[in-house]
């Protein structure tokens, strides 16, 4: 059960914001930086190599005030500390939230029902090596003996998102002669083009279910099984050679044909969204490497360590989530742009919209109540500057406020030619259109017709932060998600939500295991849905 706590609405910072944002709610952007000339070079703020430029932003000293105020009223630092501590603070499963355990080196202890498990960590984590070491230097041999080419990661959700992103944002670093394809989607399609130009015998598969029973994941395991021995003379003992599993289910992975010595664990106070640094990690381990793995899990620490301990007016994953529910609560901004101008992190906005909004789309307070303010804004975007040509539109010239994230790096890993200063041109002209715009002065003194001028002006005063590192390494990774972990983890506090469960995948999982029966049954099921679903699942039957 958890403390109660005053309402959001009624904190005394809250009620101030609200005044605030009254007084300043429709100043510009131009009006801030004209009245501070050092704007630019204050609002800013770095740490584990990553540079914050939040001056962007329509707020002053004394928003920046009050919103960490509003944190410190909330208990912001307390509940940090409770998940660092390993406390329960996933109230609803009554489990401790400890990613943060995932990363902590061999010399922290973190206990949890009595138990210290760093150690833990520690044993996976070097299980994980040799195996690694074994697939990526060609001592794993398949059934027939021929070396591991291919590696196949199979999960949904956390289980999937993490490696995929991990691993495209990570290429640079790969072992180029194993190949890797990631299969999720229960849609056939997704198996069959991941496979169709695989053989079995230089093929591995990685089985990546905590309860050896998500039916997405498992649908998928067997089709590989099926396909891997159809492969393989149809020889069940070939299966261990080609397939592990992460999960802690021992009892399905042996039943699966997997030898439990190659199934690698991983605990309930992990949850998915946040398990990328943990076994799921596997396929990541091996394409880069166990020492490439190790330095992105000290990338995570080091940032685990800024959030732990700097005051919250120069923390970077505190600043960001004040930030958001300052758009979100007291703008009605919908949503936020994550858009990094980097090619390697294409899928790192789609990561970072499990690990959002599966966190904050919630509605219910810790205590049992309707929430009383808006919480968990949708998470979107696409890398720079392949946006600048779809979306920016809406976000230069829309009638909806979209707070902007612009990621950059100083350094490329692929140098040619001008590419990389064109690439960072985009990244700060873009900031500077949106925050500034074009007034209809501007647009006419350049010689625009009359008629023509409305359409070419643009509003400005729309907020971004920039974020910038030197290069993109397996350790700068680290603290990218690591800095948007604990942002999340801020926001959700001040919500006082819970952050760390996901009933909201339940519901239709239940439904859909009723209604596949229904699909699938030889006679006329009785059917007890609306209207509209009978007449969708008559609809469906009649076409088998």
């Amino acid at each position: 059960m958890a403390t109660e706590k005053t309402p959001l609405a009624e904190r005394a910072a809250w009620k101030a914001l609200k005044q605030h944002h009254e007084q300043i709610g429709t100043k510009h952007l131009k009006e801030f930086f004209a009245e501070d000339a050092g704007r630019g070079e204050r609002y800013t703020a770095e740490a584990a190599g990553i540079f914050l430029d939040y001056s962007k932003n329509r707020v002053n000293d004394e928003t920046l005030k009050l919103l960490v105020q509003l944190a410190q009223e909330s208990g912001v630092a307390e509940h940090r500390d409770a998940m660092f501590r390993g406390d329960k603070i996933n109230i609803t499963e009554n489990r401790a939230v400890l990613h943060v355990a995932l990363r902590a080196p061999k010399s922290e202890s973190i206990v949890v029902d009595g138990e210290d498990v760093v150690p833990q960590v520690h044993a996976v984590l070097d299980k994980m090596s040799g195996f690694a070491d074994r697939v990526r230097s060609g001592a794993w041999k398949g059934h027939t003996g021929k070396k591991i080419k291919n590696v196949v990661n199979i999960g949904i959700g956390g289980s999937d998102l993490g490696p995929v992103m991990a691993y495209e944002a990570l290429k640079h670093y790969s072992q180029r002669d194993l190949t890797f394809r990631f299969v999720s989607n229960v849609d056939g399609t997704d198996f069959a083009e991941a496979v169709e130009d695989l053989s079995a015998d230089e093929t591995l598969f990685l089985v990546a279910s905590k309860t050896f029973t998500t039916l997405e994941t498992m649908t998928n395991a067997h089709s590989a099984r099926e396909w891997a021995l159809a492969g393989l003379g149809g020889d069940e003992k070939a299966i261990a050679k080609h397939f592990v599993a992460i999960s802690t289910n021992a009892k399905e992975v042996s039943k699966f044909g997997i030898d439990t010595e190659n199934m690698f664990g991983f605990w309930d106070w992990v949850g998915g969204r946040y398990s990328m640094d943990s076994a799921i990690g596997l396929s990541t381990m091996i394409a880069i490497g166990p020492d490439n793995f190790r330095a992105l899990l000290d990338g995570f620490h080091q940032m685990d360590v800024h959030f732990k301990t700097a005051p919250f007016e120069k923390n970077l994953p505190v600043l960001l989530g004040l930030l958001t529910v300052w758009y979100t609560d007291f703008f009605d901004a919908q949503t936020v742009a994550i858009l990094p101008y980097e090619q390697y992190l294409k899928r790192f906005p789609a990561y970072l919209q499990q690990l959002t909004m599966e966190s904050n789309g919630k509605h219910v307070t810790l205590d049992g109540k309707h929430v009383d303010t808006q919480t968990g804004p949708i998470y979107w975007g696409e890398p720079g500057t392949n946006g600048q040509h779809s979306f920016y539109q809406l976000i230069h010239q829309g009638t909806r406020l979209i707070p902007v994230d612009f990621i950059g790096f100083f350094k490329t890993l692929n140098p040619l030619g001008r590419h990389h200063d064109i690439l960072m041109a985009n990244v700060f002209a873009q900031a500077e259109a949106l925050a500034f715009g074009k007034t209809a002065e501007q647009v006419k003194a350049e010689g625009t017709a009359d008629w023509l001028v409305p359409h070419r002006v643009f509003e400005g005063n729309r907020p971004s932060n920039t974020i910038l590192a030197d290069t993109l390494t397996p350790e700068l990774l680290g603290k990218l998600v690591a800095l948007y972990e604990h942002a999340v983890f801020t926001q959700g506090a001040i919500w006082n939500i819970d952050s760390f469960d996901q009933w909201g995948v339940e519901l239709g999982k239940v439904l859909a295991t009723r209604i596949l029966g229904e699909l699938e049954s030889k006679s006329e099921p009785a059917k007890g849905h609306d209207s509209s679903t009978n007449a969708l699942i008559e609809l469906y039957r009649k076409s088998k």
